[in-house]
């Protein structure tokens, strides 16, 4: 499976909403396409993307901006894996019957090689992402003498 870019935007967009969680501010889509560099265009897609699907909330106005539906630690990675590429793409293919033993065993291994990794990325939350954001952040500001 290989992390497409809208996948990568919606996790990149979600970090910087969830970083400034806290402050109970909206961010507008200019500061989270600032902030992480994305193209403010494609950030309206994907922002609408996450939206309707119960991941953050919008509010209009002067004052509005987005903000996250559910506390940071309540998201995982792999809600948002299913909210950007749909639940098809969170599942392996059951219904494949392979016309061989040796494509039985590939796809045998292949499906819980998926289980693993959705595992994982149900294990990682919004907060877990943060935290270690800000872990390596902190490393790459460190001086050696």
């Amino acid at each position: 499976m290989e992390l497409s870019s809208k996948l990568e935007y919606a996790l990149l967009a979600l970090l910087e909403i969830a970083n400034l969680h806290n402050n109970g501010e909206p961010l507008q889509i200019q500061q989270i396409a600032d902030a992480r560099n994305i193209p403010k265009r494609y950030l309206e897609q994907v922002l609408a993307t996450l939206r309707r699907g119960g991941l953050i909330k919008s509010t209009r106005g002067v004052k509005g901006g987005y903000v996250l539906a559910r506390e940071p630690h309540q998201i995982n990675v792999l809600d948002v894996l299913e909210c950007i590429e749909g639940l098809e793409a969170t599942l392996p293919n059951a219904n494949s019957n392979p016309e061989t033993v040796g494509g039985k065993v590939i796809q045998e291994v292949w499906q819980d090689g998926c289980k693993a990794l959705y595992k994982a990325l149900q294990e990682r939350s919004l907060q877990d992402l943060c935290d270690l954001e800000k872990k390596h952040s902190h490393m790459a500001l460190m001086y050696y003498i």
